[in-house]
């Protein structure tokens, strides 16, 4: 048998040893004996260093009970550890015993990588950290596992190397340069793969006269790429001033490989956001100037026409009229879609259902009704939510009626305005035209859903096949339409977290449903 086995009687002397059993048990007495000469020689006293451990204590207990007793056990002084089952009979004890030493490590070993991939895991999903704070919990783990003094999360600019988040003993602190031709980083980023140095001089002889490495001291070192835009970034290292007995494990090379991909895809994120963000900055300073530069001109316009106006009638005044509305709607169009995109990068609580009500008093809504029952509070930007609110209810009194409700020139399109000037021909974009009564009512209802809320109304709809189009920035089925409106209205619950879907109101109007609304 390839397991060790012995016999004891009822008095803790050996009756039986195969040759495994012999061998195990003269390793722990420290002495070399025949299986012969170790039958009748008494367990605790041949091996005193057994008494008073887990061995004794289930021996013990299978002798007293007369049961069947099996454990795992680590036995210190041979530092193995035993898998042991021991059979009690009327005579004694029969144990049968093998070493596990190395199920147990590799055991020990995969308990550990778990650890510290849930430690990497809470520290990457950490979103209250900001992306520096998150770096440096990675250095910290990667200083553990790897055994070393130093981790540094570097960049790379033109032949300087700039270290950006450092853990070091030492005087390097974030912000220092060198000069990128004294480090072993400059063979990862020439070559854009992971170096792995368990000793500079021996693995690298030519690295190791580097001033970096001769100055500092540098005998061992692990690095990868950090890329950013298909361009490497830099790099993301440890290393330290002792050479390592032993050389970095395939483990630690795939850990600091999955470490640096992490980085890599966190930091073109993160300067992604900051490009979009300058980039909305400059288009709502381009949008507010444009406003300010094109109000001006309609007022000053608004005045001669209200001049022309009295002193003769004429059909061209009123398309003049709306076109002058017109304008100002694609200008307070540009202003919303300018700051619609933007990250809510301060969301305050508001009731939801307060803030419809407050958008349809802004919104010119003649002959129709809204139906407000929501009660539920989210984290937003209460200015943009309100514009969503005011574009939907615009979209469905424009849009949704079978008849028309306004002056004959047209929709009215001025928001919250006492100006009845309309544009031309804008009446119906869901539907055709159908000649009706100025006492038609357009019913406008919001309400909840389980995970958000829906705005919906007994309109006649938006066909089947446009419904997937009419959130696209531009799209227009009206003439002379911007499809700007609905493309915010995309926009604001985008910035918020939110999905909005278009589909048919219970009344065969047309509903658009938010959810992921917290």
């Amino acid at each position: 048998m390839s397991e060790g086995v012995f016999g004891l009687d009822t008095d803790w002397q050996f009756t039986y040893l195969n040759e495994a059993g012999r061998a195990v048990v003269c390793d722990a007495a420290d002495e070399s004996f025949t299986a012969a000469e170790l039958v009748g020689r008494n367990i605790w006293e041949l091996i005193p260093d057994a008494a008073g451990t887990t061995f004794e204590a289930q021996y013990r207990e299978a002798m007293r009970t007369g049961e069947r007793v099996s454990f795992d056990a680590y036995y210190e002084p041979l530092d193995v550890w035993l898998d042991v089952r021991a059979y009690p009979s009327e005579t004694g004890l029969s144990v049968c015993f093998r070493d596990v030493t190395e199920r147990r490590r590799e055991y020990d070993r995969l308990a550990t990588r778990e650890t510290v991939l849930r430690e990497i895991y809470e520290a990457i999903a950490d979103r209250e950290s900001s992306f520096e704070e998150r770096v440096d919990d990675l250095l910290r783990i990667g200083q553990r596992v790897f055994d070393t003094s130093y981790g540094t999360l570097s960049r790379v600019r033109g032949d300087e190397y700039v270290f950006e988040v450092v853990r070091s003993p030492g005087d390097v602190t974030a912000g220092d340069t060198v000069d990128l031709s004294t480090t072993n980083c400059e063979r990862v980023v020439l070559t854009a793969e992971t170096l792995v140095l368990a000793n500079v001089a021996e693995d690298a002889p030519d690295l190791a006269d580097r001033a970096g490495n001769r100055e500092w001291g540098i005998s061992c070192y692990l690095g990868t790429p950090v890329v950013v835009d298909d361009e490497v970034y830099g790099t993301f290292c440890f290393y330290d001033t002792d050479a390592r007995t032993e050389p970095f494990s395939d483990w630690q090379v795939t850990l600091v490989d999955l470490m640096g991909r992490w980085v890599s895809a966190a930091l073109e994120r993160k300067l992604t956001e900051n490009r979009l963000r300058h980039q909305n900055d400059r288009l709502e300073k381009f949008a507010t100037l444009v406003s300010h530069d094109l109000r001006n001109p309609l007022n000053v316009a608004d005045g001669w026409l209200e001049m022309a106006e009295e002193d003769c009638e004429s059909e061209a005044l009123a398309h003049v009229s709306n076109s002058h509305d017109r304008m100002r709607t694609i200008v307070d169009d540009l202003l919303m879609l300018a700051r619609a995109g933007r990250t809510v990068d301060d969301p305050v609580d508001l009731d939801l259902g307060a803030v419809a009500a407050d958008a349809w008093a802004q919104v010119e809504t003649p002959n129709a009704t809204l139906t407000v029952d929501l009660d539920r509070e989210v984290g937003g930007d209460p200015t943009r939510i309100q514009h969503l609110f005011e574009n939907l209810f615009r979209n469905s009194v424009e849009h949704g009626s079978t008849a028309p409700r306004s002056d004959p020139r047209g929709d009215s399109v001025e928001h919250g305005s006492t100006n009845s000037r309309t544009q031309s021909g804008d009446s119906v974009e869901h539907g055709s035209p159908v000649e009706g009564t100025d006492d038609a009512t357009l019913s406008v209802a919001v309400g909840p859903l389980s995970d958000g809320f829906y705005v919906a109304d007994d309109g006649v709809g938006i066909p089947s096949e446009s419904r997937e189009r009419v959130l696209e920035f531009g799209y227009t089925t009206a003439e002379g339409g911007t499809g700007i409106g609905l493309g915010i209205v995309e926009d604001v619950a985008t910035a918020h977290g939110w999905t909005v879907a278009v589909t048919e109101g219970e009344d065969g109007g047309a509903r658009f449903e938010f959810t992921n609304v917290t």
